[in-house]
Order: C-alpha cells, then sequence, then structure tokens
C-alpha cells in the first residue's frame, strides 16, 4: 500500500479541483442563465465574477499545488457557502425526490469542504509547485 502513498496527494488534487474548473467554465459559457439562477435564488447576480474566478482559479491552484492550502480553504468556504445558498432550501411545496436532491447536493458540498480541509491539514503532497518552493513536506 505504500507504494501508491505518492500518488494519492495528486490524484486527490485532481479529483477535487475538476469539479471547480469544469464548473467555473461552464458559468462562463451560460453566464447568463447562471446569473439568472443566483438571483432567483436571492443572490446577487453581480458575484458571479467572483464565483467563476474562485472555481476556476482556485481549481487550477489545487491542481498544480500552488498555494494549495490557501486554495483549499477558500474553496472549502466556497462549498459550505454555495450548499447552504443553493441546496439547504426548505422543502415545503417540494416533492420528496426534489428536496432529496437538493439534500444530497448538500451533503456533497459537505463533503467537498472535508476533503479541502485535508489538503488545509496535510499539505499538496510531494509532487506539487508547492513542494518544489518548500511549502510542503515531502511525502514518499
Amino acid at each position: 500500500m505504500t507504494n501508491l502513498t505518492p500518488y494519492a496527494a495528486p490524484l486527490a488534487r485532481l479529483l477535487l479541483s475538476f469539479m471547480f474548473i469544469m464548473s467555473g467554465l461552464q458559468k462562463i459559457t451560460g453566464y447568463a442563465g447562471t446569473q439568472q439562477y443566483m438571483e432567483a435564488m436571492g443572490v446577487p447576480g453581480a458575484l458571479l465574477p467572483l464565483a467563476i474566478f474562485t472555481e476556476v482559479v482556485g481549481g487550477l491552484a489545487l491542481l498544480l499545488g500552488w498555494q494549495a492550502r490557501i486554495a483549499a480553504v477558500l474553496l472549502a468556504g466556497f462549498s459550505v457557502l454555495s450548499g447552504v445558498l443553493f441546496h439547504l432550501v426548505p422543502s415545503f411545496g417540494m416533492e420528496g425526490m426534489a428536496a432529496q436532491g437538493e439534500m444530497i447536493s448538500f451533503m456533497k458540498n459537505m463533503t467537498i469542504a472535508g476533503g479541502m480541509l485535508m489538503v488545509v491539514a496535510f499539505g499538496a503532497g510531494a509532487w506539487s509547485l508547492d513542494a518544489r518552493a518548500g511549502r510542503a513536506p515531502s511525502a514518499s
């Protein structure tokens, strides 16, 4: 099992960052619709550029392991905040499956935040720009 240890951190960063990068890029291509959705949920549409920046730049930083702990803190906060704002909605008037889907999405966001906090705790790993710059312990 220890032979797989060096590969765990870069694979985890890839899996954790992929959703943010893709989601941010999709927000760019579907800008108007995303802005309308945000406003319908009570979130100012003017915050969309900040959300896109956080997802794309934070996701790329995490993927590369550059300032990974800072990126992970920001993405954890983003996950919790977006989970609360968009998925932790009262289920009044919602059919069972719709309410269940929102709760699953909320729990997904909390789980992602937990993964990000693992990056905060343990760093980006040996195969990262942080390790090359001496900001991460080298694990082998």
